[in-house]
């Protein structure tokens, strides 16, 4: 049993085990309160949660509003709706202990407004926000309003930093916590920066350590550092506990909770996990928020990695170097390398005729079936996120469009995550995960298919196995 001493999180002594909120649906209220009972941190995610009808079933997802401005509204109070049933599940299984969070995602459009609306409604339910994907200037002041504590999920000490300078430094009261959230283990989306290389990781220790060195120098000695990304027991963390270079610190689990007989995700996406390999997840570009994100390879994520190997790029006249016609339509025409042109048409005689381009000056190739199903999906977005590459919705813009042309080497990120979360295709949606996916492979608390509770998973993990 590891010396695991309880620390104050969000105004309660609490064991320093924290669960990852992921979304849609990878984490609600019932994995929250059941991490919460265990007087640990649950966190039920705010992204597009479920609520309930009149008989206890899942409201399923439906936008019955004309406009993509109509539907963002409606997604919204959805947001807020299902935000506050999954707190008030967490809460009844709670039992009055550990402390009940809420993750958002920032870049989600409106996440401000869905906070408020669920906090509100949902008092003395929720203790505290995590927040990540972008940067939260204003989670400290929104939080603050509320009384609630916040936890912004940062990758550097640099981000902090901003964050502090900009807006936390006015806010200290609720300062819960920072989230340190590793970009080269976490899974979802990362935070890699464009002076980070995605292929050469860095040692998380050196990065806490500067976390905490700046955060001491801003006199947040007590507030705790939660370590995120990677995290699978506490043997491999050992020397980050009473630790004098790093200090207060909690352990968010992210992946790990998946396999819960709590967790909402479907079986056959459990079955997936347990048989990860290592390698199986990617570390690439292709969300439509443009960050970095991490995922199992699968279907979905092979298609979209050949459709950007067979990325080409063109020019609107021809010159020396870009020579070769290439018909994108019968209204359009473009110039490529004479060195692309057996890749180029490598690609329509197999069966990819329909080329479309990029908002880089490049052309990519697709299936009629998958551009037919593209388009469908770009007419009924939700407007989800603050600013969207695939659909070119764009909350901040008076006009709601980012301005550019849609990309076709990206997805609709709503459709995809909801409807893996609720029962789709594991094979052609995707499956977000962490980089130590493969040892539930190994790890004998899954032996023979076993899906152990939430108290059972946390028991092992205080014993550091």
């Amino acid at each position: 049993m590891l010396n695991l001493k309880p620390i104050v999180i969000s105004g309660k002594e609490v064991l320093p085990l924290v669960e990852g909120g992921k979304g849609i649906n990878g984490s609600d209220g019932r994995s929250c309160g059941a991490w919460a009972r265990e007087n640990c941190v649950g966190t039920f995610s705010g992204v597009s949660p479920d609520f309930y009808d009149d008989k206890g079933n899942v409201a399923k997802e439906m936008f019955l509003r004309k406009t993509r401005a109509e539907r963002h509204k409606e997604m919204i109070e959805r947001a807020i709706k299902g935000g506050i049933a999954q707190a008030q599940v967490a809460y009844d299984m709670s039992g009055g202990n550990g402390r009940i969070h809420m993750n958002m995602l920032w870049e989600m459009a409106d996440s401000q407004a869905v906070l408020e609306g669920v906090l509100s409604k949902a008092k003395g339910m929720i203790n505290g926000i995590t927040c990540g994907a972008g940067m939260p200037y204003h989670l400290g002041e929104l939080a603050t309003k509320f009384g609630i504590y916040y936890y912004p999920i940062i990758s550097s000490a640099r981000a902090f930093n901003i964050l502090w300078k900009r807006a936390y430094n006015r806010f200290t009261e609720f300062l819960g916590g920072v989230v340190y959230e590793d970009p080269w283990l976490a899974g979802g989306h990362n935070g890699l920066s464009n002076a980070e290389d995605p292929l050469q990781p860095e040692k998380p220790y050196n990065r806490v350590v500067e976390l905490r060195q700046q955060m001491n120098s801003y006199g947040l000695d007590s507030v705790p550092i939660i370590l995120a990304g990677g995290i699978w027991n506490l043997k491999d963390w050992e020397d980050y506990i009473d630790n004098p270079e790093i200090g207060k610190i909690a352990f968010q689990f992210g992946t790990r909770p998946m396999i819960t007989r709590e967790s909402p995700i479907s079986e056959a996406w459990k079955k997936v996990m347990l048989q990860v390999k290592k390698g199986d997840v990617v570390l690439q570009r292709f969300s439509p928020t443009g960050f970095f994100s991490s995922a199992i390879k699968n279907t979905f994520l092979e298609k979209l990695i050949e459709r950007k190997n067979g990325e080409v790029a063109f020019k609107n006249k021809p010159d020396d170097e870009f020579s070769e016609p290439l018909k994108i339509n019968e209204h359009k025409t473009v110039y490529i390398k004479s060195a692309d042109k057996e890749k180029a048409f490598n690609q329509i005689n197999s069966g990819l005729t329909e080329v479309r381009e990029t908002p880089d000056e490049t052309v990519v190739f697709m299936t009629k079936k998958d551009w037919e199903e593209m388009k469908e999906d770009r007419k009924n977005c939700v407007g989800c996120l603050s600013q969207c590459q695939f659909s070119t919705w764009s909350s901040a813009s008076p006009n709601k469009t980012t301005g550019k042309i849609p990309d076709p080497r990206t997805y609709c990120i709503h459709k995809t995550l909801y409807e893996v979360g609720h029962g789709g295709n594991v094979k052609d949606h995707l499956l977000f995960a962490g980089h130590q996916v493969y040892r539930f492979a190994t790890d004998p608390l899954y032996r023979n298919g076993c899906i152990p509770s939430v108290k059972e998973l946390i028991e092992r993990i205080k014993k550091g196995e």
